[in-house]
């Protein structure tokens, strides 16, 4: 009946490890305060184009920086390029700010698992982004607008190479620009990312042929980030 149909709430669940005793429990390692995460495997799926696997919103943000860097050891660039891996986004930007703090970047570039609306029960004006259409690069979410210069080199960069992207906005969502890009004077900042089914779900779907445009158009708009072009971005 009606019970049947609500969402278990958080405060409700436990794990159960198998355990009979408290000693047992501390036999198995198991400690007050320990975390946990969800048991779920990366898998290819279908013809071989899309995978699956828990925690893409951001762990294909965290892929797109390693192969960046890979990609910049081998063709050094003129500017100096960090690539942060940020922590506890969902619960506060965090580790944004104290990145912030480290790089005291000109200009920052967000890489995210955005939302794909290309499944039953989401609605286009809610999230317009389809697998296997290209990268997105987001217009707006809940606390940024990116900087409009920084914007448009993505549009054009992305026209150059030929890389098709979608543009996404977010109402009620945001990301580790909304601390970054209010760092001392202002940091030009945008995001781009890969479109992902399910997020923040054990079994988020993406498409690799997403994740390799949109490692195309990150590198191609790195390149051209020169002194003058940084600087140009908020003369």
């Amino acid at each position: 009946g009606e019970e049947r149909g609500k969402v278990v709430e958080m405060k409700a669940m436990h794990i159960d490890v198998g355990a009979t005793s408290k000693d047992e429990v501390e036999t198995l390692g198991v400690r007050l305060g320990d975390p946990v995460v969800p048991a779920a495997e990366f898998r290819v799926l279908g013809t071989g184009k899309t995978y699956v696997a828990k925690a893409f919103d951001d762990r294909v943000g965290v892929a797109l920086l390693i192969d960046t860097a890979r990609h910049f050891a081998r063709a050094p660039h003129p500017n100096l390029l960090y690539s942060a891996a940020t922590v506890m986004e969902e619960v506060g930007t965090r580790g944004a700010q104290t990145s912030a703090a480290v790089v005291h970047p000109d200009a920052a570039i967000i890489l995210e698992g955005d939302i794909a609306g290309d499944v039953p029960g989401i609605k286009p004006e809610e999230a317009s982004a389809k697998l296997g259409g290209g990268p997105t690069l987001m217009l707006l979410d809940r606390r940024m607008v990116p900087n409009l210069r920084l914007r448009d080199l993505v549009i054009e960069t992305a026209r150059e190479r030929e890389i098709p992207l979608q543009f996404s906005a977010h109402a009620a969502a945001a990301t580790d620009g909304a601390v970054i890009h209010l760092h001392e004077t202002g940091v030009p900042t945008v995001v781009i990312g890969v479109p992902t089914r399910y997020v923040h779900s054990h079994s988020g779907i993406l498409h690799r042929e997403d994740y390799d445009r949109a490692l195309r158009l990150l590198i191609a708009v790195v390149e051209k980030l020169d002194a003058p072009t940084v600087e140009g971005l908020v003369d």
